[in-house]
């Protein structure tokens, strides 16, 4: 009997990593000698470093770079285990929203000038396959510091570099790759990015994102200016570009979308496709006879785009049946077995306190799961 068991993070509870565990550990009470495959997993948001490398036996670098308002900050990237020299990288380690304390939260102000030092230093270490997770950021600044960090120098009409922050961006007038590092063309980025949203407009990144990064109304309207003089300069520089602003993912984290595709030649995917592909996950679910998935809460949301979907879709490709468990269920948490989602499970066997639930996380995971083996015993294997 092989199992795979391919959860996300119970956020703030357990790593993918744990919760994997902790579901193995009460399948085991019942099925003691099943062929147990452990995969953790992430959607490219928040969790993708630890779940990537924990499933390859990879490695983490830690190291101080530029955070958002210019401070010194320690960040972290993966490094998977799988000999692909590949790098994993969320941008909200060196340039997040968390990093920014709320009374100084300045969109025109912060820059992605740390997230482009952890690239450099990847680069640098031999990485020449990047998945980059764009979530959380702090920053509007369509990805200028990250570029500028890789050795790009963006320049006003004086020839004079620009400063740091979205804000600058109004006052661009060239771009010059020629600095770039050297190994950027002899690498692949790939970008897990699950919006759609184009760089400018009233679905851009300055008017979608940036209240929640601290900017009102006129900044946003001074930011979307910015970002729009950015994607004229690329136009004008490769009128064969001129597209790509329109493209449905450029307005991830500020922009930093458009700078990786039309810049860096970087490809968006969906984030859970992204990590499902790098997990060879189908491979691995292929002859299986169970793929347990789950994360802290399945509900209506959970169909677009979030983990057990996209495990659920590579179970149905190997046609595997797939159930969930989940920290609780949500409205509409039913919507994902029209999916072919067999059943879902919340693991909770009480009315708590959220403290509460977060610090049982995985004695409920493993109860549950134990019970829901004890169910499938019942019927022949």
């Amino acid at each position: 009997m092989k199992i795979i068991i391919a959860p996300d993070s119970f956020k703030e509870s357990l790593s993918a990593l744990d919760v994997a565990r902790a579901i193995e550990r009460g399948f085991k009470q019942v099925f003691p000698t099943a062929d147990y495959h452990l995969v953790p997993m992430a959607d490219g948001g928040e969790g993708t470093v630890d779940a990537l490398v924990d499933a390859t036996g990879g490695n983490k670098m830690q190291l101080e770079v530029t955070g958002p308002l210019g401070n010194r900050v320690l960040a972290q990237y993966g490094m998977l285990g799988d000999g692909s020299n590949t790098a994993v990288i969320e941008m909200a380690s060196a340039s997040g929203l968390h990093l920014v304390p709320q009374n100084l939260r300045n969109p025109l102000l912060t820059t992605s000038f740390g997230t482009g030092e952890l690239i450099r230093h990847a680069l640098d270490k031999g990485a020449r396959r990047f998945i980059l997770g764009l979530g959380g950021s702090a920053t509007n600044d369509g990805g200028a510091g990250m570029l500028q960090a890789l050795g790009a120098r963006l320049l006003d009409n004086q020839h004079q570099s620009l400063a740091v922050g979205g804000a600058a961006l109004q006052q661009l007038a060239h771009i010059e790759l020629d600095g770039l590092h050297p190994a950027l063309a002899q690498s692949e980025i790939q970008v897990a990015c699950d919006v759609d949203n184009p760089l400018c407009g009233i679905r851009g990144a300055s008017h979608i994102f940036g209240p929640q990064k601290g900017a009102d109304k006129q900044r946003v309207l001074q930011l979307d200016k910015a970002l729009g003089q950015l994607a004229q300069v690329v136009s004008s520089q490769s009128p064969d570009k001129a597209h790509m602003a329109l493209l449905p993912g450029t307005g991830a984290a500020g922009g930093m979308g458009y700078a990786m595709v039309a810049l860096l030649g970087a490809r968006l995917t969906p984030g859970v496709e992204l990590v499902v592909n790098a997990l060879d996950l189908d491979n691995v679910i292929k002859g299986g006879s169970l793929v347990i998935t789950g994360e802290g809460r399945i509900d209506g949301q959970t169909v677009y785009g979030k983990t057990p979907m996209g495990v659920l879709n590579a179970a149905n490709r190997q046609q595997v049946p797939c159930i969930a468990l989940a920290g609780c269920l949500g409205q509409d948490a039913d919507a994902i077995k029209a999916h072919g989602m067999k059943a879902i499970f919340p693991i909770l066997p009480a009315s708590v306190t959220l403290e509460q639930a977060l610090a049982t996380g995985a004695a409920n995971l493993e109860r549950t799961a134990a019970n829901v083996a004890a169910l499938l015993s019942l019927q022949p294997t």
